[in-house]
């Protein structure tokens, strides 16, 4: 492997090896910042993710009354343990406007407590955040009363204009599976006075739901759907984020399509709603073990996982029903398929489309410049596996996930494989040029 300041390299490896701790839980660690900048009281946090993403929540938490006490910070990013001290329900109105930077979590999770809170202020970011969609909260929010104005370029995009005022609880039907706009609207929610219900079309991601209970905000949970009462009285309880299974994922399917691999994996994330992606690598045949499995520690369960090189990699096609829970793993999936027997199938998953890149087009337009064979349609693609790839330089789209999936295709590929843009790594995985030197030695 080598690099520079924006690109990363990687060729053909001989088989990784070792063991590294996943860095936090990056969903986790937005709703934790939230939450307990909300808070009553000091909580420690342990194992937050210091990406640019979670930082960026982190300040913007500051800017409205919460503060940090660091306890450690990884040189060059930033903390990972620290003491937050909340604002106890009552934020105080930000100096400036608030820089979101490259997350559309962060953003759309902020949207919804600023809405109810009795100030103005305004959320920014890059420019791959303000063409992505904010209809799609707003909606609901508008729906309990909240005045928020998209000033993007584009009809509903960031920045985002949003006049505090008083909401009312609602009911509301998502047409999407999105545990962004579940959890923006349970936000708002905590301030409405009485019960703001979400009833979603298929299960999502529940840290949002977990993380009430650990800080004893009312939740309930009837099938798909999602209640809290408001106004809440949120306590501090400390609390350790667990290492983050869609960062794994790179290392699950790198293990897999390397030869003479094995590799472990400590202190992994295993909430249900997030294991698909282990589900479908061993469907496709990947030797996958859960070697240490926890109870559920402060809300969510956690374990070690080994994976080594299978003898064998076969094609499978990913379920309607999966996408949801398995979006954010869907580029790094269609590697594995490209080295698997057969055709790989992921449709249904047109919500790809609007991520920090068009990662439909970027994820095919990659995989075909490498030289496999791909089929690309509105709502997802086919990966017909066998063809040798070959290393390039390849665009990363200033998109965090697609640069780390192509330079794990290039750890079994032919020649040098290099991605530009590949700063934009430190989004979600800080570290991962690391960890990819020390399973590589």
């Amino acid at each position: 492997m080598t690099n520079s300041a924006h690109t990363l390299s990687t060729r053909r490896t001989q088989g990784l090896r070792g063991t590294i701790t996943i860095p936090g839980d990056k969903s986790i660690s937005h709703r934790v910042a939230i939450l307990g900048g909300l808070a009553a009281g000091r909580m420690t946090v342990k194992n937050y993710l210091c990406s640019q993403d979670c930082l960026n929540t982190l300040r913007a938490m500051q800017q409205i009354g919460a503060n940090i006490t660091p306890l450690r910070e990884t040189p060059g990013y930033g903390v990972t343990d620290f003491i937050l001290e909340g604002c106890s329900m009552q934020p105080q109105a930000p100096a400036q406007d608030i820089d979101c930077g490259n997350s559309g979590t962060g953003m759309r999770l902020l949207a919804g407590i600023l809405a109810a809170l009795p100030f103005t202020s305004k959320l920014y970011g890059d420019t791959s955040l303000c063409s992505r969609p904010m209809q799609r909260i707003i909606q609901p929010l508008s729906l309990m009363g909240a005045d928020i104005t998209a000033l993007g370029e584009k009809p509903g995009c960031a920045p985002l204009l949003i006049r505090g005022t008083r909401l009312q609880p609602i009911h509301y039907n998502l047409p999407m599976a999105s545990a962004q706009v579940k959890s923006a609207v349970l936000l708002a929610g905590i301030f409405a006075e009485g019960t703001t219900s979400v009833t979603q079309p298929a299960v999502t991601r529940d840290h949002t739901e977990r993380l009430y209970t650990h800080f004893g905000i009312p939740c309930t949970v009837n099938g798909l759907t999602i209640s809290t009462t408001g106004p809440a009285d949120i306590r501090a309880k400390d609390i350790t984020v667990p290492g983050d299974i869609s960062s794994a994922a790179f290392w699950l399917v790198a293990a897999t399509i390397c030869p003479n691999s094995d590799i472990t994996l400590l202190n992994v994330g295993l909430n249900e709603t997030r294991t698909a992606v282990i589900d479908v690598l061993r469907r496709m045949g990947a030797d996958i073990r859960i070697t240490r499995r926890s109870a559920e520690h402060e809300g969510e369960p956690y374990g070690d996982i080994s994976v080594r090189t299978p003898a064998r990699l076969v094609a499978t096609d990913i379920l309607p029903e999966e996408i949801p829970n398995l979006i954010d793993e869907i580029p790094i999936l269609a590697v594995a398929a490209a080295f698997a027997e057969g055709t790989t199938s992921i449709r249904n998953a047109k919500e790809l489309r609007v991520k920090e890149s068009d990662r439909i087009a970027t994820t095919a337009g990659n995989l075909r410049r490498m030289g496999a064979n791909v089929e690309e349609y509105e709502d997802g693609i086919t990966v017909t596996g066998g063809a040798p790839l070959h290393g390039c330089t390849l665009p990363g789209y200033g998109d965090h996930r697609i640069a780390m999936s192509f330079l794990i295709a290039g750890l079994n590929a032919e020649g040098t494989t290099t991605l530009d843009t590949a700063d934009a790594i430190d989004t979600s995985y800080p570290g991962f040029a690391s960890h990819l030197a020390e399973l590589s030695r």
